[in-house]
């Protein structure tokens, strides 16, 4: 295997150059990551329609990395509910460490081949559930473990890395290897691989939560209703969908809940009217 993610930058003598030469070379390393995440659509694909018959079932999907990689499963994790509407624990997301590792770096946490299942049985897991193993290297001890007990317990796995033929994606049922080439600050995969791996990310969940129904035409008509600007924004969907006002279509939208229910409500009341 050969660890692109290591190797020397095309760029020496950081040191040396002008924030302008610095921010210009980091943003050309950078348009080269969707590049390299548009050549995997396939895989992703793949894996999507895989992941989505199980989540149809109940299935949950699962994220866990170290690092870096970890906190951006955590993020896309929890963005899930408020933006989809989903229940808590449909999406989870896993770090070496613990939830103290999100803020603080834990020494170790992830040379631990075992204890990334152990996280894992915590949540119950079940065979229609599907992992993403989330290394940039993809030769992290506590990722390959997870990934290797999940798939003997029946779990879909797939393996998010960005060095090709790594342990990871050799042992994933999905590989997802977006190669991103050397980093601009030789080995810090929190850059362009963890730029792609975000991106990758953002492609599943969103994709599949589509998929799940949790969309209309374009709009998030589940997202909770958190705070002010979202509870704007769900009024203007509610009031172009049904041609009221504003007025009249937040109180629906804060009586019901979701933009989905306000409308549903609204609908459901007028066609009884003119029975």
């Amino acid at each position: 295997m050969k660890r692109i993610t290591e190797s020397e930058s095309v760029f020496n003598q950081l040191e040396q150059m002008s924030t302008k030469a610095l921010l210009e070379g980091i943003n050309s390393q950078d348009q080269l990551v969707p590049l390299a995440v548009e050549k995997i659509i396939p895989e992703i694909e793949a894996f999507i329609d895989d992941c989505f018959k199980r989540m149809l079932k109940g299935g949950r999907l699962f994220y866990i990395g170290a690092g870096t990689s970890g906190r951006l499963g955590i993020v896309d994790a929890s963005e899930c509910p408020p933006t989809f509407g989903v229940e808590h624990g449909r999406v989870i997301g896993l770090i070496a460490g613990g939830d103290s590792a999100i803020r603080k770096a834990v020494e170790f946490a992830e040379d631990d081949p075992t204890q990334g299942w152990k996280d894992i049985l915590e949540h119950q897991p079940n065979s229609m559930d599907s992992l993403i193993g989330i290394a940039a290297s993809g030769t992290t001890p506590y990722v390959l473990g997870a990934i290797k007990a999940a798939k003997e317990f029946g779990i879909l796995t797939a393996g998010l890395s960005c060095n090709p033929n790594s342990p990871l994606s050799t042992l994933a049922q999905h590989p997802l290897t977006p190669v991103v080439g050397p980093e601009f600050l030789t080995g810090s995969t929190r850059m362009k691989s963890g730029t792609a791996q975000k991106l990758v990310l953002n492609m599943i969940s969103t994709s599949l939560m589509i998929k799940l129904g949790h969309v209309k035409g374009n709009r998030m008509v589940d997202m909770q209703l958190s705070n002010e600007k979202l509870v704007l924004r769900g009024s203007a969907m509610v009031a172009e969908e049904l041609q009221i006002d504003m007025d009249l279509a937040q109180k629906w939208l804060l009586a019901n809940g979701s933009v989905r229910k306000a409308i549903e409500a609204y609908q459901k009341q007028h066609n009884n009217e003119q029975l």
